[in-house]
């Protein structure tokens, strides 16, 4: 990220590079997402119980594994499928059993 940055300037100038980084297109869509993430996970909290909608939260590393298989064109391995299956178990048992 420090590509985008100027800090070999003095102050002002470095002040409005930061600003500039920060309202960058890329850069606030993230920040926007993550909040409109956390007000999901509070209305998920009033909904649910913690041990019940917590364990969902292990389903990240199997949307990453699909949306990079899927989507980005990253190699299908054995090892990655079993562990897919494995956290998919985890959280059935967590919130089955």
């Amino acid at each position: 990220m420090n590509w985008s940055l100027n800090v070999n300037e003095g102050g002002m100038q470095m002040l409005i590079s930061y600003l500039k980084f920060l309202f960058d297109p890329l850069v606030f869509s993230g920040f926007a997402s993550a909040f409109i993430a956390s007000v999901f996970w509070m209305l998920a909290m009033t909904k649910f119980d913690i041990t019940y909608a917590y364990p969902f939260m292990s389903l990240s590393p199997a949307l990453v594994f699909l949306i990079g298989v899927f989507v980005l064109g990253e190699p299908f391995t054995i090892g990655k499928l079993v562990g897919l299956v494995v956290i998919i178990i985890g959280i059935f048992i967590t919130v089955k059993l």
